[in-house]
């Protein structure tokens, strides 16, 4: 029995060893050569500062950005609550929501139909992308907010818009804060960005 226990004992120190410190720390050391930017966290980066993530959305509502789909990660694209709403198709809060912001989206736009994307959330939450379709959709508003031409609003968002994987999956998509970034470049916002981000804003609770 004794001994028994003591091989058992000897095997678990050695498991725990190999696989939950030295596989780890080699798979990170590995991670952190090969693909550093990754590893990292994929962050962007403006003059020397971070300014977000290319893989994890973030807030902007002011009119000159280009805004991310609705969130319902905590109050908006909250990284610490990441989530989706959890409410069925056959919701009734679901279809109430879904239609006031259609029609206020419809409104705001002038569009007869709207992209997925642009009234409904993510299951993270934190989607950094919009559909093309969606972006297209607040090129006039963007244009007007900075005093620019559309045209040049639309070489931002096709400088910053990524087809699909292998070219067979997924779908094109915007990032949003890559053209974000690109915006300021082109005609910098008249008030200084919050620390940390681009554009000091709260997204609009979703839910």
């Amino acid at each position: 029995m004794l001994s028994q226990l003591r091989a058992a004992a000897t095997l678990l120190g050695i498991l725990t060893i190999l696989l939950g410190i030295l596989y780890p720390a080699a798979m990170t050391a590995i991670a952190g050569a090969a693909l550093p930017e990754q590893a990292g966290g994929s962050l962007v980066m403006r003059d020397g500062q971070p300014v977000g993530s290319s893989l994890i959305g973030q807030a902007f509502a002011e009119g000159r950005y280009l805004q991310g789909r609705p969130s319902a990660a905590g109050n908006g694209y909250d990284g610490a609550s990441s989530s989706g709403t959890n409410l069925a198709p056959t919701s009734a809060k679901l279809a109430d929501r879904l239609k006031t912001d259609g029609e206020a989206m419809k409104a705001a736009t002038g569009a007869s139909t709207l992209p997925a994307d642009a009234i409904t959330t993510s299951g993270s939450g934190l989607d950094p992308d919009v559909s093309p379709a969606f972006a297209e959709l607040q090129v006039a508003r963007i244009a007007a907010a900075r005093g620019v031409e559309a045209d040049a609003v639309r070489r931002a968002i096709a400088e910053n818009t990524t087809g699909r994987t292998l070219a067979v999956l997924g779908e094109p998509r915007v990032n949003v804060l890559a053209v974000n970034l690109a915006l300021d470049a082109l005609a910098p916002a008249p008030a200084a960005p919050a620390a940390g981000t681009p554009t000091a804003s709260a997204a609009t609770p979703a839910n």
